[in-house]
């Protein structure tokens, strides 16, 4: 079994910026991807950013390219994403993933709320 704990989530005011963290616990476990995803109030749940763990290719949703970078610390199993520029629109909880193998995303954290205030 995998945990993922989510941190930096919070409220801010557009054009403003925050990093969120997301630290992988477990026994025996590897990584092949983390990603972030959000889903905003009323909305489905959707895919933000992405990274491979080896090497470290990432994908962005179009919606975030250029405003946010995934990027990860894999002696501590962690991923980050810093957030600039945020906008009202980004206001969502956030969640990590993790996959272990090149199938799906088989390990969620609980989520961690980001509002962007206008």
């Amino acid at each position: 079994q995998v945990q993922l704990v989510e941190s930096g989530g919070g409220l801010v005011q557009a054009g403003g910026s925050l990093r969120l963290s997301c630290a992988a616990s477990g026994r025996s476990f590897s990584i092949y991807k983390m990603g972030w995803f959000r889903q905003a109030p009323g909305k489905d749940r959707e895919f933000v950013a992405s990274i491979s763990w080896s090497p470290g290719i990432t994908n962005y949703a179009g919606s975030v390219k250029g405003r946010f970078t995934i990027s990860r610390d894999s002696a501590k199993n962690t991923v980050f994403l810093q957030m600039k520029s945020l906008k009202p629109e980004d206001t969502a909880v956030y969640y990590c993933a993790l996959q272990v193998g090149r199938a799906s995303y088989d390990y969620w954290g609980q989520g961690t709320q980001v509002t962007v205030s206008s």
